[in-house]
């Protein structure tokens, strides 16, 4: 590669040395008023177990869905293969490993009532048969309030809003499982709509996208994308400006999607201008911190978030003064974890034997779209993606994002966190 730049998000190096940089959206701070009044519950030692407790066993990791074909997407959630899976609800001594609900809400500040009154959307491909029951076993084993069909908090419909639903497939059951037991770890008061496409071709993702929208819901978390490597636009297509974009065009509306697991490259929905592109972190509990937990960029022989310079996306206003070293749209905005080795717990009984450890950021995407339910309404006509950056904007509900800059060498060793850009607002008016 000699001396040919390579330029990625936030700052440019010699190609040769092979360093990158990844915005990670750190930490989710919610004020001291906000939580005297709602209650943050600290997490149970039986809930707060690390994914990798078992130091005999290897760590193994694979994909739940295959490689996507031409105008498809895949799913980008990454299921630890050498955690012991259990069933049903498990007492507090043998809780399951990976970071459990409570344990995330402490991680990342988050009131243990957020989501009141609000509705995320979750868009998967082909349909989780098990998804409702599955969703309940998980609720249950963290304390958090039922959320079903009978009571009017969880729905499930195809991409035209009905119930003809599609093929069943396990590896996107994978998927559905895990954005449902995140956006309930994140917003456990919030009610939830399962929208369930044909198939994984961009057409119908895309409808699906949009009936996610006709539900009601202000928040929908899309944790797929195109398959893309380290050459520049391997993951867009020029028609996604023309064709695609205008599926998550949707002023108002907090678009979430995920940044990929390969790294060093931009897949598309992430690259849109108009969603809010999640990445991914590590997460571990430090008790050195005043956190409590110390976190850094997931960057490993399993993965690392993708990031980058998208090749047809126009930058949007609020990157424009950040120093991106991008001419068009910078991926990603914020992150939460996704390393697998710091995974997080998810039930799953369709392709799956009950409790299970999940990372990627297929895991990150849904629970930053639970964040702001948490945080309340996104104001009308404006784009939440904008809000990470919007340091100082008014109506602020004091949750917020931190936006950081950090250097990764190939062999994933961070060399330097630093504070980049203030924080902003995740609900306010941005202008």
């Amino acid at each position: 590669m000699g001396d040919t730049q390579l330029t990625v998000t936030g700052i440019s190096r010699p190609a040769a040395r092979r360093r990158r940089s990844v915005w990670t959206g750190l930490t989710a701070l919610a004020s001291a008023s906000a939580i005297a009044v709602l209650g943050l519950t600290a997490p149970a030692a039986s809930a707060a177990t690390s994914a990798h407790t078992d130091k005999n066993t290897k760590p193994s990791v694979e994909a739940s869905c295959a490689e996507p074909g031409p105008g498809e997407v895949s799913c980008f959630a990454l299921r630890r293969t050498d955690v012991t899976p259990k069933e049903g609800v498990q007492p507090s001594d043998t809780s399951p490993s990976g970071w459990g609900a409570t344990a995330l809400q402490d991680a990342y500040n988050l009131p243990a009532g957020g989501g009141a009154g609000q509705t995320i959307a979750i868009v998967d491909a082909y349909d989780d048969p098990t998804a409702e029951e599955d969703l309940a076993v998980y609720r249950a084993q963290y304390g958090l309030p039922a959320c079903t069909a009978d009571d009017g908090c969880f729905k499930k419909v195809d991409q035209r809003g009905g119930t003809d639903y599609p093929a069943a497939d396990s590896g996107w059951a994978g998927e559905i499982s895990l954005d449902l037991d995140m956006v309930s770890a994140a917003a456990p008061y919030a009610n939830i709509v399962l929208v369930e496409a044909d198939s994984a071709s961009f057409e119908d993702i895309g409808a699906s996208v949009d009936q996610a929208v006709a539900q009601g819901a202000k928040f929908i978390s899309n944790s797929y994308g195109t398959n893309y490597t380290s050459t520049p636009g391997s993951g867009e297509d020029p028609s996604e400006t023309t064709d695609f974009d205008a599926h998550y065009n949707h002023p108002g509306v907090a678009v979430v999607a995920s940044s990929g697991d390969d790294a060093y490259g931009v897949a598309y929905p992430a690259a849109s201008q108009y969603v809010t592109s999640v990445g991914g972190t590590a997460l571990d509990q430090d008790s050195s911190t005043s956190r409590g937990w110390s976190e850094s960029v997931w960057y490993n022989s399993y993965g690392g978030p993708g990031s980058g310079c998208s090749v047809y996306e126009a930058k949007p206003a609020w990157q424009e003064s950040l120093g991106t070293d991008c001419d068009m749209r910078a991926v990603s905005d914020v992150s939460a974890v996704a390393d697998p080795l710091t995974g997080v717990s998810v039930y799953q009984t369709y392709g799956g034997d009950g409790w299970a450890v999940y990372g990627g950021t297929s895991a990150s995407s849904p629970i930053i779209a639970g964040v702001y339910a948490a945080a309340g309404t996104p104001t009308a006509g404006t784009y939440p993606a904008a809000y990470p950056y919007a340091a100082g904007s008014s109506g602020l509900s004091g949750r917020f994002v931190s936006l950081w800059v950090v250097l990764v060498s190939p062999d994933g060793v961070g060399e330097a966190g630093t504070f980049r850009s203030g924080v902003g607002g995740l609900l306010g008016s941005v202008g």
